[in-house]
């Protein structure tokens, strides 16, 4: 079982080799990188390179480690016993399966994907420890212990909004997706843009790298963003001279695809005002 590049999806040699060790280790996959560079999307292409389902977890600023168990629907409960519902007497009957539970119940190893870990309260990744080490969970209302039937892959991602705990970072292999340098990301251009001509890549890359590396900028633009520009540049037909920045503010053609906040857009401006002050 070996997970590779797929026709959607460049991986790069280190990237393979975390997933395949993580495989092989047993243990979580964790994944840290910038936004926009194709963490979530790695679980789904490994899933479908391994032939696997993908369970995909979504985490939020109010969800509980809990949730990913289960929950006990007890307002449901309350209610169906005003109305003399035989459905009260099996508690079992309110209890909604939540993701680790599908993963671990699933007949066939799976793909469980935990996306953006970090959002969620600190101590969301210590609650999950247990569970994920043993590969188990006590349902208490039930007395039930349910036990995976085939360790899932586990796949945690991370934008670094904030440190997690040692004991969870413990458990884990990590990975961090550093931003692709131009080969790689001409490769990841060609697998969502096939054709596209050579002198056009050349110098919308050029002009993308120079934008990221533009000292003072607050976001610099990621991956996607990028595949965002050139599909711009692309349906408007626009050919290599064409992308000179605008010498009034030296904002690129279509930046909003590029340029995510007003700060950045009035850097660029700035820039432009000095320029034409020096001359």
């Amino acid at each position: 079982m070996q997970f590779s590049s797929t026709d959607d999806y460049v991986a790069t040699d280190d990237l393979t080799i975390a997933v395949n060790a993580a495989i092989r280790l047993e243990r979580p996959l964790l994944v840290k990188g910038e936004p926009g560079t194709g963490k979530t999307e790695l679980a789904r292409q490994v899933a479908a390179s391994l032939g696997m389902e993908l369970i995909e977890w979504h985490v939020k600023s109010t969800t509980r480690a809990a949730q990913g168990l289960y929950e006990y629907d007890a307002v449901s409960r309350l209610r169906d016993s005003q109305l003399g519902d035989a459905r009260v007497h099996d508690v079992a009957n309110y209890i909604r399966r939540g993701k680790l539970w599908q993963a671990f119940d699933a007949e066939e190893r799976v793909v469980l994907l935990i996306d953006e870990v970090d959002k969620a309260d600190i101590e969301f990744p210590n609650d999950l420890l247990q569970e994920l080490d043993r590969m188990e969970f006590h349902v208490y209302e039930t007395g039930q212990t349910v036990r995976a039937k085939q360790r899932p892959v586990v796949i945690i991602t991370s934008n670094n909004e904030k440190e997690l705990p040692d004991a969870f970072l413990r458990r884990c292999f990590f990975h961090y997706i550093r931003f692709p340098d131009v080969e790689t990301l001409k490769a990841i251009v060609e697998v969502h843009h096939p054709g596209i001509k050579d002198a056009l890549l050349t110098a919308a890359l050029t002009q993308f790298y120079e934008i990221r590396e533009q000292p003072g900028l607050k976001k610099k633009p990621s991956t996607s963003e990028v595949l965002d520009w050139l599909k711009l540049l692309l349906a408007e037909d626009l050919a290599p001279e064409d992308l000179r920045a605008d010498p009034k503010t030296a904002l690129p053609r279509l930046h909003g695809a590029l340029l995510k906040n007003e700060q950045d857009v009035a850097l660029f401006e700035r820039l432009a005002f000095m320029a034409r002050r020096e001359r």
